[in-house]
């Protein structure tokens, strides 16, 4: 290790803070690479041993000697050049293989990668990591039966929350400068309130899916996974943009600003006001610590400029809104077709072939059985009336913003502490942006009480939701909520090196 890898400290470093290095010479992208190759070794690997790490880029040291050669010659790709990014590993990689976490696909290789992933690269982000994931994006556990289980850096009896938590235990414990996520019901904000992130869940169609191993095709976005807001908005105007093989993407021309980072406004609480969603609150004893953080975190809103309206919409109760969950519809129509077009790489051609292997985790076994068994899914009576209840909750939504004059509808992502190893994921609220495809966003709200198994506590995030194409606003709350308050705090179990 180089004395400049034992003197820069990567704990925390923001994008803008890594460009900053790498531009004085502070650090070079190959020492970068190599700190948090060191860090993943030493702590996913060995020590807390967090499983949070499915597969490491083999080229990645090469491909930071050749952008930093760039960086030498004055060619600089954009926001991102020599910046180390994880990918959770449904995201194509034409480098990489893309297993969603099932062992039978542990050799599979895209020929292309994924049109988000295509994005990163051109901004100059190495790929220096794949992250493990509930197997195909299924198992809130954050289990698969590739990877295994997934640890909770901040207590490692719980999990990292769901399907994205190998992104957010690995952000977290600073294995790179930032991560991406999928998220269908809950899997980006899931792990960045169960790891004291950033999770940002953009509105349907700002981020093309195209080249995802797919789960849902109407609930389903990607989206990034960060420490901070900045680096979330970083990201997203960097991956943000129409995609014609991707005709979902299609709505979003016009709704794109030129920047993104403008709206970072310590600020932007000032004149908004909020919606306190009381339905999504717990009322059991399991559910107090978790209040007893958002109460504070309301006060913090207030007295940073936010006026606060409180809800109670019974049809917005997530419990209610769960059974109208499209996936076990969708699932068996997109993954055939996934594997179809990668027909001359992939192990198999088939949900029924991967079924007949029984290579998979046990525990997503009836939700296989259950969407294999659907002869013609997208024509049963009962997708076609969820669908239909899409778009009601859609105008229950929008309806209840309009009454109140609401830039935003506030709550806790999860009405509990996120769930032990082994327990149900229970309590989450994610599903109401999944299903109405709204803009939504997690960021830290502080920790529960330290415990033996959590040090420094349990984190908690509390998630704002947003109109159609409210990025820019949902980012003014958001930073200016993170910066009053700076609740973000690494693991203790993934110190400097």
């Amino acid at each position: 290790m180089s004395t400049i890898q034992k003197t820069f400290k990567v704990l925390e470093k923001t994008i803008e803070e890594l460009q900053e290095a790498l531009t004085t010479g502070e650090i070079t992208s190959v020492e970068l690479v190599q700190i948090y190759l060191d860090r993943i070794n030493a702590y996913d690997k060995s020590g807390p041993n967090l499983k949070s790490i499915i597969s490491i880029n083999e080229s990645g040291l090469t491909e930071a000697a050749r952008l930093d050669k760039e960086r030498i010659e004055g060619n600089l790709r954009g926001p991102l050049h020599g910046i180390p990014i994880i990918l959770k590993d449904n995201f194509d990689t034409a480098d990489m293989p893309t297993t969603g976490g099932a062992t039978i696909l542990k050799d599979f290789i895209p020929t292309k990668d994924a049109f988000v992933v295509n994005k990163l690269r051109e901004a100059g982000a190495i790929i220096i990591a794949k992250s493990n994931l509930g197997e195909l994006a299924m198992l809130p556990q954050n289990y698969s039966s590739l990877g295994g289980q997934t640890l909770n850096p901040y207590d490692l009896t719980r999990t990292p929350g769901s399907s994205s938590g190998g992104t957010g235990a690995s952000i977290a414990s600073n294995f790179a400068a930032a991560g991406m996520g999928t998220d269908g019901v809950n899997s980006i904000r899931s792990p960045s309130s169960a790891n004291s992130l950033v999770g940002f869940r953009p509105t349907k169609g700002l981020l093309s899916r195209e080249g995802i191993m797919p789960a849902t095709i109407t609930q389903e976005t990607v989206g990034p996974i960060t420490r901070t807001v900045q680096d979330a908005a970083v990201l997203l105007e960097v991956l943000a943009g129409y995609n014609p093989y991707d005709s979902t993407t299609a709505w979003n021309v016009s709704h794109i600003p030129k920047t993104y980072t403008e709206f970072l406004q310590k600020d932007g609480l000032k004149g908004k006001r909020l919606g306190v969603l009381k339905t999504l609150f717990g009322s059991d004893s399991e559910h107090q610590e978790v209040n007893n953080i958002m109460e504070k975190a309301i006060e913090d809103l207030k007295n940073n400029g936010a006026e606060i309206v409180y809800l109670d919409i019974p049809e917005l109760d997530t419990n209610r809104v769960l059974e109208k969950d499209v996936t076990v519809f969708e699932f068996k129509t997109l993954f055939n077709s996934y594997l179809e077009g990668h027909a001359t790489n992939a192990s198999i051609k088939s949900l029924k072939e991967l079924i007949d292997s029984k290579t998979y985790d046990n525990r997503i076994e009836n939700f296989l059985l259950d969407t294999q068994a659907l002869e013609n899914p997208l024509e049963e009576t009962e997708y076609k009336e969820r669908l239909l209840y899409g778009l009601e909750l859609k105008n229950i939504v929008i309806k209840s913003m309009a009454d109140n004059n609401l830039h935003a509808i506030v709550y806790p992502h999860q009405k509990q502490l996120v769930a032990k190893v082994g327990e149900p994921q229970a309590g989450r609220n994610g599903i109401i942006g999944a299903i109405s495809g709204f803009p939504a966003i997690t960021v830290p709200a502080g920790f529960s009480s330290p415990a033996i198994s959590a040090p420094i506590g349990v984190p908690v995030g509390i998630e704002f939701l947003g109109r159609p194409w409210s990025e820019p606003i949902l980012f003014e709350i958001a930073y200016s909520y993170e910066q009053a308050t700076h609740h973000r705090r690494p693991p203790i179990v993934t110190p400097e090196l």
